[in-house]
Formats: C-alpha cells, structure tokens, sequence
C-alpha cells in the first residue's frame, strides 16, 4: 500500500460516487447501470484486501487513520481507522455487496439503475460507520444509511412493504435519537467527539447508567434484541432479496459493533451492573425465538426468526465477563466470549445471507416462499439443493462449518459464568436443528411436490458462481478461523482491560463492585 493514501476514505467514498452515477444514468441504459454496479463493487473489494494484508496483528492501535477538520463549531473530526473488531466486518460488507449486484442482475427489471445506486451508497455508509472514529461522524453515518435500505424495502418490496418499512426506519430511527442524547451530554463532558476521549473521560454512577441505556436501546433495536425485534421478520419478509441478504448480513452487525465501540468501554460500571438483563435477554432470544422459528410457514420469516436467535449468542458473549469473574475470580474465558461473539458476527453474516440468497433462487422461479408450495426440489435441482443442505447444516451449527465456531466458544465461555447461561444458550444447537432440518425436509427432500417445482430449472452459472462462493467461505472459516482470531486478538485483550477498569471517580473497579 502506497503510504500517506487515504484508503479507508477511498473504500467509504467510492460505491457512494458510483452510486450517484447509477442515478444519473437512470433509465437510460439499464446495462450501464448494472456494470458500474459491479465495477464499483469489485473495485472497493479490491481496495479492503491492502487493509487485511498491511493489518498490524501485533497492536490494539488504531490503524489507517485518518484525521480532517469537519465542524469546527463542535470540534468535530472527518476521524477514521480501524483496529481487530472493524476490520473484519469491513472486509465482510465489501464481499457480501458484489454478490449482492450480481444476485439482482438479471431479477429487478423495474429501475436498476436505482436499485444499484441505493445498494452503493448503502455499501459505503456501512463501512464508514465500521470506521468512523468520532461520535458526530458516526452518528452521521449511523442515521444516512437508513435511508437506502428505507428505498429499497420500500420500492422494490413485497405487497406490504410500505408498512414494513415505515415500522423498520420508526424503530431503528428513535432508538437512535437516545444514542444522539448520549453523544451530545458525553461532548459537554470532554468537550470533543473523538472517541478516545469519550475512553477517558470518568463518569458517575448515574452518568453511566443513563448513558448505557441510551446506547442501548439504539444498538437492541438494531440487533435485534427481543421485545424490540418485531420489526425484523416484516422486514425481511417483504424486502427483495439483495435487501434481505444485506440486512441480515451486514446491518444486524451494526448493533454488536456498537456496543463494542461504545457502550462496553465508555459505560463499563454500568454494564457490569446491567449485565443480567443483556444475558436474560440473550437467552430469551437464543431459546424462545428458535421455537418461534419452529412454526412459521414463510420461509423468509423462519430465517429471520433464526437470526435473532443466532445474534443473541453475539450479546450473550459480548456481555459474560464479569459473570465470569465472579463464578471463577478470574477473567480467563472472557475473551474467548468476545472472540465468540465476533465469529458468529462474520459466520452470521456468510450462512444468512446465503440462505436468503437460496430463499431468492426458488421464489424468481415459483414467486412464492411458502414452505408448503414446495417439496422435493433436490430432484430437479440437484445443485442448488447441495448448496441449500450445506448451508442449513451451517445454520445449525454442524462442525466443519463457521456456524459451529462461534456457536462452541460462547457456550464454553458461557459455562464458566454459570453453568445455567451454558444450558439455555446449548439449547439452540437442538432448536437450531429442529426447524432447519424441518425446512429442508418440507422443501428439499422427498417426492416433487407439484407439476409447479418439477418444471423448475437447476442454478444458472450466474447463481451457481454466488452460492459457491459463499459456501467456501463458511467452509473455510469453519476449517481454518485463526487468521480471524490473530486479526481480533490484541483488540480484545483491550477491550477486555477496558470492560474491567472503572470509569468512576472512585477507586473501585467493575470486579471489585462485583465482590
């Protein structure tokens, strides 16, 4: 990498450009559209590859940094860089969005151009929030990205797709309003919105918990932690399929991010008070929600219930370190569950949205995701019902794959806290299997449903080429997820240090109080 190049302004700047140009050409030429789409995507794919190649594993420090004059008013920076926990989900986000364009390649007719433009800037927002070293610039970015997914679900939705995205841009947009609350108070106390200083800066006890909750209710929401995750299914359920993929994805991570990046190193003394609440959520979610997914006839709607599940094992292991401590008076296995709940962010990310992706190829050929309008596909498409196996077996955690990783190492974390969290969180490798197994059953396996599926034709090269790529991926990282770990490690020995040193004006730490 050439020094003194601001690559993460170039990776955060370019699909946002390009997005503008597929606007421009509008519905001149679709085509053209579609290939600076593709370009553009490929393009800043490209670009993140320096970011993990020149990555130092050897320091928490924040890295690619770069640091401009925005709103001198509010001594707010253009602060960007990344560490071990942006990384990853940075690189995540620029391999997800060109299958994502080649997915919609031939299936939206109806303003490409427009399509491609909102996944674009859509693209770029998402990494500058993974990036974003300021509170402003993060805000900015946090809220801006609202709005392509608002467009896409809106315009290119299904029947109920006004009312899906009206309850998804309503919740997701008051939970952040509180985050601006504790942005704005946390600025009056240092004076600035780096984030650094927000590290430092020492908070009383009823500071912390205000600010924890604040924070909180904006990064539940966008998880989603149960109760505020009804928004979730509907909008899955009535998003196009490239939506689908990028909100599960992609947008869910936003939510553990930022208790990474905000609540558990700014408010640690609350969280440690509040941790029980975060973990009985965690558990409700892992537990009650895969029954939920167990009964649901839309296939859509049974991956959606199946990714709440699946992200309460992320806050589950992100919020175990204190639990840790006081069963064992040590703070060994605590960043194990950190590096847990970051696994099963990236896994997450491959398996779900390969499973829309799957979700996708079946309804541009039937035009329905009823599980009972289907049965017996592998028998006229034998390829994509390979692919579709192999990634139910993902999504249920089967070793081998990448949802087996984070999946162990939170529920092994999770026995050290108390052997009950343990039980409960184990729970989903049963739930899990159940309405997975159940979904391939109905639809895969057995005889040809009806003359409609036995006239559906294999994977084009186009969806082959997608799927494939996917499933080396949630196979690679299921074989081999060292090089991830050695990304995240000094990351979180930090934020593990962070999470335990008090930030009360008093002397005692989060353990002590636990004592």
């Amino acid at each position: 990498m050439l020094p003194g190049v601001p690559l993460l302004s170039f990776i955060i700047w370019l699909p946002v450009f390009a997005g503008l140009v597929c606007l421009f050409i509008g519905d001149k030429s679709p085509r053209a559209g579609r290939w600076v789409a593709m370009v553009a995507t490929l393009t800043t794919f490209a670009l993140s590859l320096p970011l993990w190649a020149d990555f130092d594993r050897s320091t928490a420090a924040m890295q690619f940094v770069e640091r401009l004059p925005w709103i001198g008013a509010i001594n707010a920076w253009y602060h960007l860089g990344i560490d071990g926990f942006s990384l990853p989900l940075i690189v995540l986000t620029t391999f997800i969005t060109p299958l994502v364009v080649v997915a919609g390649w031939r299936v939206i007719e109806d303003r490409p151009a427009q399509y491609m433009a909102a996944f674009l800037m859509l693209e770029g927002l998402m990494i500058g929030v993974f990036a974003a070293l300021d509170g402003m610039l993060f805000y900015v970015f946090w809220e801006a990205m609202l709005i392509p997914m608002f467009l896409i679900i809106g315009i290119w939705g299904g029947a109920r797709r006004v009312y899906a995205t009206i309850k998804f841009f309503l919740y997701t947009f008051l939970g952040s309003v509180l985050m601006l609350v504790a942005l704005v108070y946390l600025y009056l106390k240092t004076g600035t919105y780096d984030l650094q200083d927000f590290y430092a800066v020492q908070l009383t006890h009823t500071e912390q918990l205000c600010i924890f909750l604040a924070f909180f209710a904006a990064f539940a929401v966008k998880i989603p932690m149960v109760p505020v995750h009804t928004w979730l299914p509907d909008a899955h359920v009535e998003a196009p399929t490239g939506g689908s993929v990028i909100l599960a994805a992609i947008m869910l991570k936003l939510g553990g991010y930022g208790f990474i990046r905000f609540a558990l190193p700014i408010t640690p003394d609350a969280a440690a008070e509040l941790d029980w609440l975060v973990i009985s959520l965690s558990l409700v979610a892992v537990a009650y929600i895969g029954l939920v997914a167990l009964v649901q006839q839309d296939m859509k709607k049974l991956i959606a219930y199946s990714s709440i599940a699946h992200m309460g094992f992320v806050t589950l292991g992100l919020f175990l370190t204190w639990g840790i401590f006081r069963n064992t008076g040590s703070l060994e296995g605590a960043g194990t569950a950190i590096n847990g709940a970051m696994i099963q962010m990236v896994s997450h990310g491959l398996i779900s949205g390969a499973m829309f992706l799957c979700v996708g190829v079946m309804y541009d050929r039937l035009h329905t995701r009823e599980i009972s309008a289907y049965g017996g596909v592998i028998n006229t498409m034998p390829k994509f019902g390979a692919f579709m196996v192999l990634f139910a077996m993902a999504n249920a955690g089967l070793p081998g794959t990448s949802g087996f990783v984070g999946e162990f190492l939170v529920i092994l974390a999770s026995y050290k806290a108390n052997f009950w969290f343990a039980f409960v969180a184990a729970l989903t490798l049963i739930f899990g299997a159940a309405y997975t197994l159940w979904l391939v059953k109905r639809v895969i396996f057995g005889e040809v449903g009806n003359d409609s599926v036995g006239a559906m034709k294999d994977l084009s090269p186009r969806e082959f080429s997608v799927l494939g790529i996917l499933a080396v991926a949630v196979l690679a990282l299921g074989v081999y997820p060292k090089p991830l770990t050695d990304v995240m490690a000094p990351s979180v020995q930090l934020l593990v240090q962070q999470m335990t040193t008090t930030k009360l004006p008093t002397s005692l730490s989060p353990m002590e109080n636990a004592e």
